[in-house]
């Protein structure tokens, strides 16, 4: 499938939300996603079923002090 993930055009064989994050390799608990300018509760990722064409944007938290 094909998705515009953070401004950039990406193929990938993830179906929902929480795969894709997990196939970037990236932590679910540490990460906002939008789908289609809307936010996804990170209690939704698994059930968030992605098509071909949306948009997602990642917003990765980076702890620091």
């Amino acid at each position: 499938m094909r998705l515009t993930i953070n401004g950039e055009d990406r193929t990938t064989a993830a179906a929902d939300v929480a795969a894709l994050v997990i196939s970037l390799g990236l932590d679910v608990r540490k990460v906002a996603v939008e789908r289609n300018l809307e936010i996804v509760p990170r209690s939704r990722y698994a059930a968030t079923a992605m098509a071909d064409g949306d948009r997602i944007e990642i917003v990765h938290f980076i702890g620091g002090g």
